[in-house]
């Protein structure tokens, strides 16, 4: 079996490992954008995710591996089968990791149709895309700024709507695509157009790290994966194992989590103090702040929660002037923070302690959001 180098063994980059952690629990966040420079071990890390990622349940034979505890979520192929049947066969398999290339074409992307078998024998034949391939799975875009803009805004819809539909000459089909969408890009190279920045829920900028015992320690650790890679995994499985345990967990845990209503105006406020457009930051920064909750094990969100959300959602949102650095400081967070709790504190402190005496916890607790 082919090693891939462990997610646990990879040194510093915290932000960057707790991002695509967060958007493994619960992919409807989003997706993840990394940019930084060559040799900062970002596909190595994405690669290390995938690998530690549990089995899933699918429709044996399925192409493109549906749920079949989501029967809403089928594909077209699925569904007749459901119909013809009565029931699908269940098996069990590794999440996939699929890597796209920076020459993929629409077509390759998302599929064709065989307009001439539809014709010719009235037969519908979908040729799967990389779409198929990656619904349930990993979806790992190198150099994400070097990709034609229109290829980048199919992934993108997909992500976002859970769904590809290819339609030709009248002839449809449909397939669910939920996936990790996990971008990578060195900025020297060039950036995406904000309208496409924007859509990616996370974005992370990472640097090479100056400390020198950390640099030895990520020598020490790549020499013995090159070595001797399944010894090195060896060494490595307890805290893989754990941690795979502990991202299943969370997953499950992830719909009993709750927020309150003061939670949605203190990042509401937040957003807000720092003049981002739209709400598409708001809904990141919640999804995000009850991800890393069932992470963490609770089942309500704290500020802390939601400073991490917003870590991870605002630096590529901010408004910033032309060769201006785009950079959230863990100060201008807080304090912004601080500012939003004071205000919460004065709306909601009364309905919180009518709550307490016995009045309707739902008018300031609310469970978290459907799936």
């Amino acid at each position: 079996m082919h090693r891939v180098y462990p997610f646990t063994a990879i040194v510093g980059q915290e932000r960057m490992k707790r991002s695509l952690i967060l958007n493994a629990i619960d992919p409807q966040i989003g997706g993840v954008l990394i940019r930084g420079e060559r040799g900062t071990a970002k596909s190595t890390t994405a690669r290390g995710l995938a690998a530690l990622l549990p089995e899933i349940e699918v429709v044996e034979g399925c192409r493109f591996g549906c749920d079949p505890n989501q029967p809403a979520f089928l594909c077209t192929e699925c569904q007749e089968r459901l119909q013809r049947e009565g029931r699908l066969p269940v098996t069990r398999r590794r999440i996939r990791f699929v890597d796209l290339p920076v020459s993929a074409t629409e077509d390759r992307v998302v599929g064709t149709l065989d307009i001439e078998q539809a014709i010719k024998k009235g037969e519908r034949h979908f040729e799967p895309g990389v779409l198929a391939a990656a619904n349930r799975g990993m979806l790992y875009v190198d150099e994400i700024n070097l990709l034609d803009d229109h290829v980048v805004d199919l992934l993108l819809d997909s992500a976002a709507m859970g769904v590809n539909v290819v339609e030709r000459e009248g002839i449809s089909f449909q397939h669910p695509a939920r996936f990790i969408l996990v971008g990578t890009m060195n900025p020297e190279e060039g950036d995406l157009r904000p309208q496409l920045l924007d859509r990616f829920a996370h974005a992370v900028d990472i640097e090479g790290i100056p400390d020198a015992r950390a640099r030895v320690e990520i020598v020490r650790r790549r020499l013995a994966f090159d070595q001797d890679p399944e010894g090195f995994y060896e060494q490595w499985r307890e805290e893989e194992e754990k941690l795979s345990r502990e991202i299943e967990q969370a997953r499950a845990r992830l719909p009993l989590v709750h927020y309150s209503d003061r939670d949605l105006y203190l990042i509401a406020h937040v957003t807000a103090s720092f003049d981002v457009d739209g709400h598409r930051a708001d809904i990141v920064i919640l999804k995000t702040a009850l991800a890393n909750a069932a992470f963490e094990g609770r089942l309500e969100i704290s500020e802390r929660d939601i400073m991490i959300g917003a870590e991870l959602a605002l630096p590529h949102r901010m408004k910033r002037q032309p060769f201006e650095e785009g950079v959230l400081s863990p100060r201008q967070l807080k304090e912004k923070l601080e500012q939003a709790r004071a205000r919460a504190d004065q709306e909601f402190g009364q309905e919180e302690a009518d709550a307490d005496q016995g009045g309707d916890p739902n008018q300031v607790k609310k469970k978290g959001m459907s799936r």
